[in-house]
């Protein structure tokens, strides 16, 4: 008996979204067509040009916004970014070091923080549970 697999396929928002790219940048083809998952394989393995570009320039979604600048995606709405940034405005942000950007920073290396604390405490938890096992 052959199982026959369909095609799976995604719409250009969630491919942008899983290839880490600001869908309005993207090729007019891109933006009103579908992608198979070959399709999207094929495009992380060997990005064409204008992928690369967005990549490296932008302008980029929130969530690399964010990363780039290390603070979280609410940490940009509170500093008042709400628009996808190019690589050179990210930089730009990085230099003039606004207060907002250094106070989400510190929020976000506490956060952090605290996150690695509480896995070390469930580690030793779970180390102890298994002793006394």
């Amino acid at each position: 008996m052959k199982s026959h697999q369909s095609t799976q396929t995604m719409k250009p928002a969630t491919a942008a979204k899983k290839l880490g790219v600001y869908l309005p940048a993207t090729p007019t083809e891109f933006q009103e067509g579908v992608v198979s998952r070959a399709e999207l394989n094929e495009l992380q393995a060997n990005p064409p040009e204008w992928l690369r570009e967005l990549r490296r320039n932008g302008p980029h979604p929130r969530p690399v916004v964010a990363a780039k600048l290390g603070v979280s995606i609410a940490g940009l709405a509170r500093g008042g970014v709400t628009e996808a940034l190019t690589t050179e405005q990210i930089d730009a942000l990085k230099q003039d070091r606004p207060e907002w950007l250094e106070k989400e920073r510190a929020t976000q290396a506490e956060v952090r923080k605290e996150a690695a604390r509480l896995k070390q405490r469930d580690a030793e938890r779970s180390q102890q549970g298994d002793a006394g096992a």
